[in-house]
């Protein structure tokens, strides 16, 4: 590894300022946060390092016109005359809370519903008993569109009907330009709606308690005040819609309780109370994995294990629960014991902890396995096993990818860590499995992951996205599954709940799934840590691939994946460091290496050569490098709503997928893209909502997605944001050239050695263990 002040003999130019080279506003706050950040709650993670709208949203969303004056009447009185009803029901809230927390009493002994994790109050889940083979339902067709994606259509709506939301609007001194996402969000009573209830306007992308605030005021006057049923009510939606944009499925309810009393509701514990029973948000209690002394029952009987109250929106409370039952049947397929069937990782593999890490696995190409035991004979797997899985195995190209055949002829359910060059077993399988004469199908979270495969070998590769919509793959059989018997989905880690539980659901008894990926880059930006937590569980057999990625970068990275910032031998420059000391030259920099320098000295053009940043805003985030880069690279007057013909994009058609594209013409249809060859049109409403300039992106838009030759920028406001995960994910994304812009001084090998990743509070681990301690 080499670090020089022009590390590819480029000849030095002045750099700019930080006001020429940034096109944002300087210091700009981040465009998402987690709920600690949002209403200064602990909650233990946030909306990650890139700064972008969260975790799940790479910047598929800009922040709308503030709606109004921001702030809070925090003096205002309280409307309503049940105090004294209110406040003995919150006290009562707060008692269950304190005491279930504390251990003193079980959850049971207020709320209702089974332990180890399950729903403690709410609709029961369907499907979420306690039988160790749930029976599946037939799974009519998703309609999850293959990317890249139309976006979802606005309601029907009469001009009548939107001039009454722009004229609800305009009264609470919102911008009339929200009325169309209102309605999509509210339906077509939005009007009344928000005449009822001005904080429904919170449901609205975008807007925060203080624009939600101010509307309200406008529209009631003297009734308005902090401490409304209404605003608690659309508060404690809004945090946990906040909490999944940061990845999080749930919030315990302390972290909930003291994110309210941040936005100044006097009465926390009674929100949570009147939300409770409301029904718009579930409680869950979960067992405590490390729990203290546990007190004996004063009539013998067994002690009660402390547990935690978690709280959670239904829509991602439903699909946890699906996608556990899901996999739950298909691990109980063929008969085996999950207890039994995981692998265990051998004395020096590093593999998922239990508590209170990161819930990622070593890197990749650090040469461990998890050393599965010996695996049952064909004969033995179960139900449908073919006779020869041994001969398969045996002609298997590595041993990684032989021991990944005998673990799929046992189980239903197989994980599968490596970087990557281990790619290549999960497609040794489906080739295998091909033979055997099974319905076998590889696929991958984008389409530049589709294409790696398609390189391969496996010209049927498809996307998960493709698979799901029904444009790629098999199709589906006559109860709506996918016409399978062996699925391998690479890129696992950046599945979501939601995504992974209609996977899940569309797999018919019988069929075998591969979850693989590579455990150290960035979870998914959507809610969930689907792989992380699987692989926790240990409810299936985990197979480590001894596979290593090769050359400096994979060194380098699997060095990473374990906590280590090493010096690697770079003699063909594949890894460059470039010191910088502040935003200016920061970009400078970097514009000098896209343009310049390797081109000259690399040999990859351009064009082929990505940018990734932490974050949208600031003087060195994506909008600042898109602005220096496009100046650069393809300068023009921005004609087609701030783009040109030739301008490279990041199009996002939904949260957590971009798809890389070249502006290609733009007409009364939209913004025309060519995206990997398909031709793409985003009609004109949905362009400054899904379509960024692309020469810089954040690393969660970048996972799943390599580039011959990738910069990465780590300006010095970055330092606090770093973790192993986003160093590792961003580092990995090079093919044959890594520089590093570095700004960040220290801040860069203590994140590697000390912050593994940001968490997130799941489910997912808990209820897969559930069956297995339930009696």
């Amino acid at each position: 590894m080499s670090t020089d002040r022009d590390p590819l003999a480029v000849e030095d130019a002045p750099a700019p300022s930080p006001e020429e080279a940034a096109a944002s506003e300087p210091g700009e706050p981040s465009d998402g946060a987690s709920p600690a950040d949002d209403a200064g709650a602990a909650s233990g993670g946030d909306a990650g390092a890139d700064g972008d709208g969260s975790e799940a949203e790479d910047g598929a969303r800009e922040e709308p016109a503030p709606a109004a004056e921001a702030g809070t009447d925090a003096d205002a009185d309280a409307p309503g005359s049940d105090g004294g009803s209110r406040s003995a029901a919150a006290e009562a809230l707060a008692a269950a809370v304190r005491a279930v927390e504390s251990g003193e009493r079980s959850a049971a002994s207020f709320f209702t519903g089974p332990s180890g994790g399950r729903r403690a109050a709410g609709a029961p889940v369907p499907g979420s008993g306690a039988s160790p083979r749930p029976e599946r339902t037939p799974a009519p067709a998703p309609t999850a569109a293959a990317a890249p994606a139309p976006p979802r259509p606005t309601p029907h709506i009469g001009a009548e009907g939107l001039d009454g939301v722009r004229q609800v609007l305009t009264a609470g001194g919102a911008p009339r330009t929200l009325a169309e996402q209102v309605v999509e969000v509210l339906g077509e009573q939005a009007a009344e709606a928000l005449r009822e209830d001005p904080w429904q306007l919170l449901a609205v992308p975008g807007v925060r308690p203080e624009q939600a605030d101010g509307f309200a005021r406008a529209l009631l006057g003297p009734e308005c005040g902090p401490g409304d049923e209404r605003r608690a009510h659309a508060l404690v939606g809004w945090l946990l819609e906040r909490a999944a944009l940061a990845g999080h499925t749930v919030l315990e309810a302390s972290v909930l309780r003291t994110a309210l009393g941040k936005q100044s509701v006097p009465e926390p514990d009674e929100a949570l109370q009147s939300a409770l029973a409301e029904g718009s948000v579930l409680v869950f209690q979960e067992a405590l994995e490390t729990p203290g002394a546990a007190r004996p029952e004063p009539d013998g009987s067994e002690p009660e294990v402390p547990v935690r109250l978690l709280l959670g929106l239904d829509r991602y409370a439903m699909a946890e629960e699906s996608l556990a039952d899901g996999l739950a049947r298909l691990i109980s397929t063929f008969g085996a014991d999950p207890a039994e069937a995981t692998v265990e990782a051998e004395a020096d593999a590093e593999t998922v902890t239990d508590g209170g890490g990161d819930g990622q696995e070593a890197g990749a190409g650090s040469g461990t396995d998890s050393g599965t035991d010996d695996a049952p004979a064909a004969s033995d797997a179960g139900p449908g096993a073919a006779p020869d899985w041994e001969a398969a195995a045996a002609g298997a190209p590595s041993p990684s990818a032989a021991e990944l055949i005998r673990a799929v002829a046992a189980s239903g359910l197989v994980t599968h860590s490596g970087g990557e060059a281990a790619r290549a077993e999960p497609l040794a399988l489906v080739v295998a499995a091909r033979a055997l004469g099974l319905r076998a199908c590889a696929a991958a979270h984008t389409e530049d992951g589709k294409r790696r495969l398609v390189a391969l070998g496996d010209l049927e590769a498809v996307t998960v996205a493709g698979l799901l919509s029904g444009q790629e793959g098999p199709g589906r059989d006559a109860e709506g599954a996918l016409a399978l018997d062996v699925l391998a989905v690479l890129d696992a880690p950046q599945l979501d709940v939601e995504t992974a539980a209609m996977l899940v659901e569309s797999l018919t008894d019988g069929t075998r799934l591969v979850l693989s990926g590579d455990p150290g880059v960035l979870w998914s930006a959507g809610p969930g840590r689907v792989f992380a937590d699987v692989v926790a569980a240990r409810a299936c057999p985990a197979v480590v691939s001894r596979t290593p990625d090769a050359g400096p970068i994979g060194e380098l990275v699997s060095g990473i994946g374990v906590g280590e910032l090493t010096t690697v031998d770079a003699p063909g420059k594949e890894v460059v460091i470039v010191p910088v000391r502040d935003a200016g030259e920061a970009v400078h920099r970097t514009v000098q290496l896209v343009a310049d320098s390797v081109p000259r000295a690399i040999g990859v053009p351009a064009e082929h050569t990505q940018v990734i940043t932490p974050g949208h805003g600031g003087a060195v985030g994506t909008r600042a490098l898109n602005a220096a880069l496009k100046e650069r690279l393809n300068p023009g007057p921005g004609r087609f709503g701030g783009f040109d013909p030739g301008d490279r994009v990041a199009y996002v058609p939904a949260p957590g997928r971009m798809v890389p594209g070249t502006v290609v013409s733009a007409d009364a249809a939209g913004l025309r893209l060519d995206c990997a060859g398909s031709p793409v049109v985003v009609p004109p409403e949905r362009v400054g909502g899904t379509v960024r300039h692309g020469w810089a992106v954040t690393a969660h838009q970048a996972a799943g997605t390599r580039w011959p030759a990738a910069v990465v920028v780590l300006p010095g406001d970055a330092a606090q944001e770093l973790t192993r995960s986003w160093i590792y994910t961003a580092f990995s994304r090079g093919e044959r050239h890594l520089s590093v812009v570095h700004g960040v001084d220290q801040a860069l090998p203590r994140a590697v050695a000390e912050i593994p990743a940001k968490e997130r509070t799941t489910r997912l681990r808990s209820l897969l263990r559930a069956p297995q301690s339930e009696v």
